[in-house]
């Protein structure tokens, strides 16, 4: 298999995104989670930018990472003055990487018209800076900013600032389509120029602002590229930069290159969960390989094709890439779909048994009465295990009641009083929370955790209502749907009333219940 050379930005590139924020403790996990993943290099920030960056590389020194090698990022020297006088440079020494990136115009206009400097200037500017690091002993990757627009407009000069990187002993020249608008056609047209000249490694680096940065990276490597630099979830400024999570399951599993350790692709799904989680932001559901809905069936016909022979509708089998087959339920994804979930609880039936059509009549009646199931498997699964017998019941509630106070500044504004039973014993407590559902919870929690003390593991992360009528103002039914994780596994459940405060309440005892039930 040829070998791909992966390079993560994600703590780089992926820190400009908006309403992103790293802590260093942030930064350190994401680290693990990469070098788990078996990336080759992470370009984990710019010591000479901020004091964060650089207390990060001071305590990331101590650390012995498996598979992949840390990269100290910053620009070349400043215009006119001598490169040992360079701040920048000297706070990317002080970093003590083995490797850092240095980024340098490659497009004239920049140099003559951004940076306010002559064409020469610019070439000894990169020319010294790698220079300083090499005679080191310091592995350098050239980031060529602005290359391809560069190469359109002057292609004699972009080329040049290559050499000066390369003949100053870059160990890799990487082609960047910083602006993110060019084509595939035209990256491989280029890549491949560049792969003649120099006899050096060519590496990659797209932005998404067309949204071909995945394919433009691919094409970048069927050209010669044999670097390719990106951001787990193709987070990055604008509107992001290439997505690692969809070019290495492509190149390794649909084309035969080698990008990270064969036994590594499992963990794939994994670490793009866990960095929207370390990073507090939304994961995309919609991700192909690693989203939930990456391999999920509805319509009738495929779901059928599915159970006879997997690859009529996937690509890549889901477990490859730490990913699940979801059969999704809805009064048009016939029987097929409904007995994957069935033969979860009861391998026994067929899709011809008495019971699969009892519980086919109950799903129409729920969605009927507002119920989506689509997304909401686990809420689906309780109603199947009641119709089957197969139901334990965890508790039984006796009543609730929930005391919305007016909200002031930094306190919470909402009370939850709560009475259950669990076998014999009753349980009648109180919490407080920010909102009704988050009371509701917490009571909850504090009512059940000393008879089963593992839903502690549990919380909620998503928490969405819909309005099923408009047409009836607040007197229609809402639809509520409550996502929630144990840091395993992640699960959604369902409810619906023309109460919100009841629809929550149901979505939540689903919630809990399920967890119980594993």
């Amino acid at each position: 298999m040829k070998q791909v050379v992966i390079y993560d930005s994600t703590l780089r590139d992926g820190a400009q995104a908006q309403g992103i924020s790293y802590t260093v403790e942030d930064k350190l996990k994401i680290v693990d989670r990469l070098d788990r993943l078996g990336v080759s290099y992470i370009e984990a920030g710019n010591p000479g930018s901020n004091p964060k960056d650089l207390e990060f590389f001071e305590r990331a020194k101590k650390i012995n990472y498996k598979n992949a090698r840390l990269i100290a990022f910053g620009s070349t020297r400043k215009i006119n003055i001598n490169v040992e006088d360079d701040a920048n440079v000297s706070s990317l020494l002080a970093a003590g990487t083995s490797a850092v990136a240095i980024f340098g115009k490659s497009w004239d206009f920049q140099v003559t018209d951004i940076l306010k400097t002559t064409l020469e200037e610019n070439l000894n500017m990169i020319y010294d800076t790698i220079k300083f690091f090499t005679g080191r002993g310091i592995e350098v990757v050239y980031d060529a900013e602005h290359f391809f627009d560069g190469y359109a407009a002057n292609p004699e000069y972009a080329v040049k600032t290559l050499k000066a990187a390369a003949d100053a002993g870059a160990s890799s020249l990487c082609l960047c389509d910083t602006k993110g608008g060019f084509l595939p056609m035209d990256i491989y047209d280029v890549t491949e120029k560049m792969v003649k000249l120099f006899d050096i490694p060519i590496g990659i680096h797209c932005h998404n602002d067309n949204g071909m940065a995945v394919a433009c990276s691919v094409v970048a490597v069927q050209a010669g590229a044999t670097q390719i630099q990106g951001t787990i979830n193709g987070l990055g400024e604008r509107c992001g930069n290439a997505n690692l999570c969809s070019i290495i399951p492509t190149l390794q599993l649909m084309m035969g290159y080698s990008c990270i350790p064969e036994a590594s692709m499992v963990e794939l799904t994994a670490t793009a969960r866990a960095f929207s989680e370390i990073a507090n932001v939304i994961f995309n559901e919609r991700s192909p390989f690693v989203g939930k809905t990456a391999f999920a069936h509805k319509a009738g016909m495929h779901a059928d094709a599915m159970h006879k022979n997997t690859s009529a509708y996937e690509l890549v089998n889901p477990e490859t890439v730490g990913n699940e087959r979801i059969f999704l339920m809805s009064e048009v994804a016939g029987r097929s779909a409904i007995l994957n979930i069935i033969n979860k609880v009861e391998p026994s039936i067929t899709r011809n048994s008495p019971e699969t059509k009892l519980i086919l009549s109950k799903l129409k009646e729920m969605e009927y009465e507002g119920y989506q199931y689509e997304g909401a498997e686990c809420s689906f699964e309780l109603i199947v295990r009641k119709i089957l017998g197969k139901y334990r019941s965890f508790f039984e509630l006796g009543e609730f009641k929930v005391i919305v106070n007016e909200p002031t500044s930094n306190v919470v504004n909402s009370t939850a009083m709560i009475k259950i039973k669990v076998d014999d014993q009753e349980e009648i407590t109180a919490a407080e929370g920010d909102g009704p559902v988050n009371a509701l919870d917490n009571a909850m929690r504090k009512a059940l955790v000393r008879f089963y003390p593992r839903i502690n593991e549990m919380k909620l992360t998503d928490f969405k209502v819909r309005v099923l009528d408009s047409t009836s103002a607040t007197a229609a039914k809402v639809r509520v749907l409550i996502e929630s994780t144990d840091g395993e596994e992640f699960w959604t459940t369902i409810g619906v009333s023309t109460d919100i405060i009841e629809a929550s309440w149901k979505a939540l005892v689903d919630s809990i219940e399920y967890k119980l039930s594993k």
